[in-house]
């Protein structure tokens, strides 16, 4: 049976303009992309209807279903280009960056390895790369997040498109390093006259920088027009909905709502759908339940000369904090900072390099290998991406049954199901899930297993590393309020990590802002945002996309 990814989709984006294409996980965004540059496999793809215009002179006009496979060759790369979501999965991790670029530009024209190099140091110049000579001739994982896509959008630019479809370029990004690649992108957009698809699910996003934006579900378009016009009068409930999902400052302490609220209802019903229940936290207890002093975690450097030492990265450079029994505490900074260094070795995944750690008044650097066992019952973690730490081979039944068995915790098989199926329905799955495989649900259903695994043992202490980053906004909304749900019924004590600062600032009791290993200001989450102390904090909050 053939299902509907695209369904008589009419969309128009003009040359100079930037139109953003919005909408949830399997709406139809990607695969529209992926149409007009002809690259969705066919079969199993199928083309029943319709017709893809581009014109790259502004008059005569190409349909690009029709033409054929070498003629779509020399549009690619060339006059419509593509920034993919991934930069690490898009780089070929054994070529150079600078190598990859030459020899796109070296598709486009027939010239010497020379003029490429030149052409392609020019490029990471104008992409603003630091050092562009010496970024030639690193490879991908040399480089950050921000400088991969840098790269990513210098190969982009390489064949001087017509139109650039950028997916998804800056979800996995931090708020600052985000801002400063959507400026570059306007920036190039401005420069060369280009049009901008831009796919994406962050509304705060297409705000400050999209002209037009078009709302796609279910694979049609249900609302389009300028961004101001759509969203300070949206009349589709869709529309609606994805305004109201994303977290804000005004929706502290409040449940988030869901598409599910706004979604077959009267339209006089929506503003009463809209209205969300206060949440009743229960008050953090006042005692310190884990306790940091003095913590560093040094990772020794690498030494071009033999026998010479290179020095340390100092990713956790001395520390000190707390975090009392019942509370959730925010970390919040850019990549590299240190804060997810920080949160495994608060688990003791790493070991530091000075300091100390204490969990309930236990320091942990004294206990031995049978109290470490015990002790990490109470101490879990959900990770960022929850296909790649759950094993692909085995149910999702036995992964979150894994831990019970490891720590002994249940003493019969129909015991442990029991306890795993109830445990499935308290994160919004069902029963008749046990016996499947991660590869059959949905990356919010992941997620919810990969919660599901972490409380199975009711630990006291929690720590989610951008557990919900990579989440559209809407499924973002029901993971966020499941988590408040939990923890109210669980009462367990958590460590927030995220690049997301409307997420940290949503869900977080207090917030840690780390740059380059330290801890720069704390405080409580409103004071944080409301009035940021330091420069680097006022960065940050100053970073953040706001919808209009």
């Amino acid at each position: 049976m053939e299902s509907i990814a695209v369904d008589g989709l009419n969309m128009i984006l003009d040359r100079g303009e930037i139109l953003a294409l919005v909408g949830e996980s399997g709406s139809g965004k990607s695969v529209t992309a992926l149409s007009i540059l002809g690259l969705l496999p066919t079969p199993p793809a199928r083309y029943s209807s319709g017709e893809i215009l581009f014109s790259a002179n502004g008059t005569d006009q190409t349909d690009l279903m029709k033409v054929d496979k070498s003629e779509l060759m020399k549009i690619r790369g060339g006059r419509i280009s593509m920034i993919f979501q991934e930069p690490m999965t898009s780089l070929n991790p054994v070529i150079s960056c600078g190598r990859q670029v030459a020899e796109a530009i070296r598709n486009q024209e027939k010239i010497r390895r020379t003029e490429a190099k030149s052409k392609t140091v020019e490029l990471f110049r104008k992409v603003e790369l630091p050092d562009p000579h010496s970024i030639y001739n690193r490879f991908p994982h040399q480089l950050s997040g921000g400088q991969k896509q840098r790269v990513m959008i210098a190969m982009a630019m390489s064949g001087n498109p017509k139109l650039l479809i950028a997916d998804e370029p800056t979800t996995a990004l931090d708020a600052s390093v985000q801002k400063t690649i959507l400026d570059l992108i306007r920036k190039l957009q401005r420069e060369h006259g280009m049009g901008v698809l831009f796919i994406t699910h962050d509304l705060a996003v297409v705000s400050e920088f999209a002209d037009k934006v078009a709302v796609m579900y279910h694979g049609k378009i249900v609302e389009s027009g300028k961004v101001t016009e759509v969203f300070q009068n949206p009349y589709n409930p869709y529309t609606k909905a994805l305004l109201a999902c994303r977290p804000s400052i005004q929706w502290k302490g409040k449940r988030l709502p869901v598409i599910a609220d706004f979604m077959d209802k009267e339209p006089e019903d929506l503003l009463r759908a809209a209205t969300p229940h206060q949440r009743k936290n229960k008050p953090p207890d006042f005692h310190p339940l884990v306790e940091v002093n003095g913590l560093k975690v040094w990772f020794p450097k690498r030494s071009s000369l033999p026998g010479k030492s290179g020095g340390y990265q100092k990713a956790v450079d001395g520390v000190s904090f707390h975090i009392h029994a019942g509370e959730t505490v925010g970390i919040v900074g850019e990549s590299g900072c240190g804060k997810t260094t920080l949160g495994r070795t608060l688990l003791g995944l790493l070991t530091p390099t000075a300091g100390s750690i204490s969990f309930a008044g236990q320091a942990t650097s004294t206990i031995n290998r049978k109290a470490w066992r015990e002790l990490r019952s109470q101490l879990q973690v959900v990770f960022q991406d929850p296909f790649s730490s759950l094993n692909p081979r085995i149910t999702i039944g036995e992964a979150i049954s894994e831990p019970l068995r490891v720590h002994g915790s249940s003493s019969s098989i129909r015991e442990l199901r029991d306890k795993v199926n109830g445990m499935m329905e308290r994160v919004g799955l069902q029963a008749d899930h046990y016996g499947r495989y991660p590869h059959e649900f949905s990356g919010g259903q992941r997620q919810r297993i990969g919660i599901a695994r972490a409380l199975i043992l009711e630990p006291q202490f929690i720590v989610f590393d951008e557990s919900v980053s990579a989440l559209d906004v809407s499924i973002q909304a029901q993971v966020l309020n499941l988590l408040n749900d939990l923890k109210e019924e669980f009462g367990f004590t958590s460590l927030f990590i995220s690049h997301d600062l409307s997420v940290v600032q949503y869900i977080s009791d207090r917030i840690i802002v780390m740059n380059q290993g330290k801890i720069v200001e704390e405080g409580p989450s409103d004071q944080i945002f409301r009035h940021p102390k330091s420069n680097y904090t006022q960065k940050l909050v100053e970073s953040m996309p706001k919808v209009m």
